[in-house]
């Protein structure tokens, strides 16, 4: 399998992890009806922000997806839906990080339960959505690179992935990162970089 390949299924793997221990920790909180340890959904939305935002989905936008169209057009809606998720992914993030300031600066006022019920309907909303767009780039997309893209291309994609360095994905994380990964690690309820991301 092409190393680029073999990385984005770890990251979009992370990431699917890093979602869904985020919708456990609200769970688990809402159940006991208390309120989570915001630095660490902190944490966990910068990390988001951070690599598979500005990192991973930039290079599929910028290099993998245009190598696509120049081989067919069959698959350019596809592509355009994934290209405008990619869009939509960082207005979406900045708006979690409001709704989470909210729920963080109101949550133990009376304000407190409409607070937590708008950031967790947007976390649902968020999670959902990135779940879905990694299904149809996993089952469509990837398969479709695999017939098409020549050794070339495959070497050209493969050189800019490796320099993601994600460390939910196994890399060792840059001294400034290490300890926001040490908080993440520290406080998640599943296994990071584990199962598909579907």
């Amino acid at each position: 399998m092409h190393p680029s390949i073999t990385i984005i299924r770890a990251e979009h793997s992370a990431l699917s992890a890093m979602l869904r221990s985020i919708r456990m920790l609200l769970a688990e909180h809402r159940r006991r009806n208390t309120l989570p340890d915001f630095s660490v959904l902190r944490a966990m939305l910068f990390y988001v922000d951070e690599f598979p935002e500005r990192l991973h989905h930039t290079k599929e936008s910028e290099l993998l997806f245009p190598k696509l169209r120049a081989h067919s057009a069959e698959i350019n809606e596809v592509l355009d839906k994934l290209d405008r998720d990619h869009a939509h992914g960082e207005n979406a993030i900045r708006n979690l990080e409001h709704e989470l300031l909210g729920f963080e600066m109101m949550g133990d006022t009376e304000q407190g339960p409409r607070r937590r019920h708008r950031f967790e309907k947007a976390m649902d909303s968020y999670i959902d959505f990135y779940l879905e767009h990694m299904r149809i780039e996993e089952t469509v997309v990837l398969p479709m690179a695999e017939r098409m893209l020549s050794p070339t291309e495959w070497l050209e994609l493969d050189t800019a992935f490796q320099m993601n360095r994600d460390p939910l994905t196994g890399n060792e994380p840059d001294g400034v990162y290490r300890p926001l990964f040490q908080k993440i690690l520290m406080n998640i309820p599943a296994p990071i970089g584990l199962g598909p991301a579907m």
